[in-house]
């Protein structure tokens, strides 16, 4: 069974998909396709059936990343098929917290920039690009790739602890 990794932000056109295709990325340089999945959500349903944030898509293109995207809200019912839920940010993650259905689901619930080891302790958000402009997006990559490696290196450890 693949080892489920949900990220989320709000509306899901921004943060969680440029996460998800970096992770993706990150998966498949590993050889880990096919031990572990990942998608992402929102916490609202403002843009739900729409595609990314054409910013979001320039950027990620620009970089070198794959984004095949359809927003969706996120649903307590998916805590039972997913072993880690990955928040943008504080009011992501408290959101999603308030939403788990117990203590086990909420405990499921990390920071992105959690696994990024040079991130400040006290300011782990990765901030909403979606009112401002590309360079807004340019740094939303690069957090993201900055905690993707060591979020892919705790994942791996759980992958291979399953294998054991």
């Amino acid at each position: 069974m693949a080892y489920r990794v949900c990220f989320v932000c709000t509306g899901n056109i921004c943060r969680s998909p440029m996460a998800e295709a970096v992770f993706h990325a990150r998966v498949a340089d590993a050889g880990l396709d096919g031990l572990v999945e990942a998608d992402s959500a929102g916490t609202d349903g403002w843009h739900e059936g729409e595609g990314a944030d054409p910013r979001t898509v320039t950027v990620l293109a620009e970089n070198g990343y794959d984004l095949d995207h359809t927003a969706r809200r996120f649903h307590s019912s998916w805590f039972s098929r997913l072993d880690l839920v990955i928040a943008l940010d504080a009011g992501h993650l408290r959101a999603l917290r308030r939403l788990a259905p117990t203590e086990r689901d909420a405990a499921k619930v990390r920071l992105l920039r959690s696994y990024d080891p040079a991130a400040d302790p006290s300011d782990l958000d990765v901030p909403d690009p979606y009112y401002g402009g590309v360079d807004g997006f340019e740094r939303c990559l690069e957090m993201v790739e900055a905690a993707s490696s060591g979020l892919l290196a705790a994942v791996r450890e759980q992958v291979e602890g399953r294998a054991a």
